[in-house]
């Protein structure tokens, strides 16, 4: 069994010519969860803040298998913009003790701060037992755009079991909590109501409070039965979407964070996309 506690914040500081820059003021690594700073993935502009800090998330060891516990804390504050991806797929694996393994994810938003959760997949493996929480905590002004996505099994492999709660509050309050289970210990998994048998599944929360007001109809017509949009709030949209395989689970998620169509000036301005409803992705009946 591991235990693990990695931390990064960052804060927002100006350069001698003025323009605001973040900086890694803490950087805490806890094998197997290794931080490291990088260069930016893509060019400034789109969802990548100019003046951001760009951090890569590595596992020094295979897992978390079960019996693992691992955190993972990040703190963006006001001013400063954050991108964190991760090196690989984080493959959940079954422990020889029968333990479940647990993962916690706690992203806090200072005012005016921006946070872009870019991780690649995890991988549920057969016969793991895996619980997931994340909870994020935002300020009025803040600006978030996170990714999450889960591959139940291996090629061919069928899936272990896989308790994900997501919380996000905004100034304290509620905006979103939601729990979500899939695997052979849950009755009706792969049902038409859960899965439809779909063995990728993924979100996309989308928050932009400087955005402009949508002024499309709050439903438009579906082109894709397996994404659906949900608007939280006039400036807080949730993307999600199932696909029978991880690169088609990928495209729905980046139509939902990028469009050819949009302006990107007023993408530039704020350092993400528009609310996923402003642009022409997939809904769901």
């Amino acid at each position: 069994m591991m235990r693990a506690h990695a931390r990064l914040e960052v804060t927002a500081d100006r350069d001698r010519s003025g323009r605001v820059r973040t900086r890694i003021s803490r950087l805490r690594s806890d094998a197997p969860l290794v931080l490291r700073p990088t260069a930016a993935v893509e060019p400034t502009g789109r969802w990548n803040p100019d003046g951001a800090a760009h951090v890569a998330l590595a596992a020094a060891a295979a897992g978390p298998i079960g019996g693992d516990h691992l955190r993972l804390d990040v703190e963006v504050a006001a001013g400063a913009a954050l991108v964190v991806r991760s090196v690989a797929a984080s493959l959940v694996l079954p422990g020889p003790h029968g333990r479940p393994s647990r993962t916690e994810t706690h992203l806090r938003v200072a005012p005016t701060g921006t946070l872009v959760w870019l991780p690649e997949p995890v991988i549920a493996a057969g016969r793991c037992d895996h619980h997931a929480t994340m909870r994020i905590e935002l300020e009025p002004g803040a600006r978030l755009l996170a990714r999450e996505e889960l591959l139940l099994g291996r090629h061919g492999e069928t899936p272990g079991t896989v308790h994900q709660r997501l919380r996000v509050t905004l100034a304290g309050r509620p905006l979103h909590d939601q729990e979500f289970a899939v695997g052979p210990d849950i009755p009706g998994w792969h049902g038409p109501a859960v899965t439809g048998g779909r063995r990728a599944l993924g979100t996309l929360l989308v928050i932009t409070p400087d955005s402009p007001a949508d002024t499309r109809p709050a439903n438009p017509a579906p082109s894709d039965a397996d994404t659906a949009v949900m608007r939280l709030t006039p400036t807080a949209t949730l993307l999600t979407a199932l696909a029978d395989d991880a690169l088609t689970l990928r495209r729905h998620l980046d139509r939902g964070m990028t469009d050819p169509s949009t302006d990107c000036a007023t993408q530039r301005g704020s350092g993400l996309p528009e609310p996923a409803e402003t642009h022409t992705c997939p809904k769901a009946v």
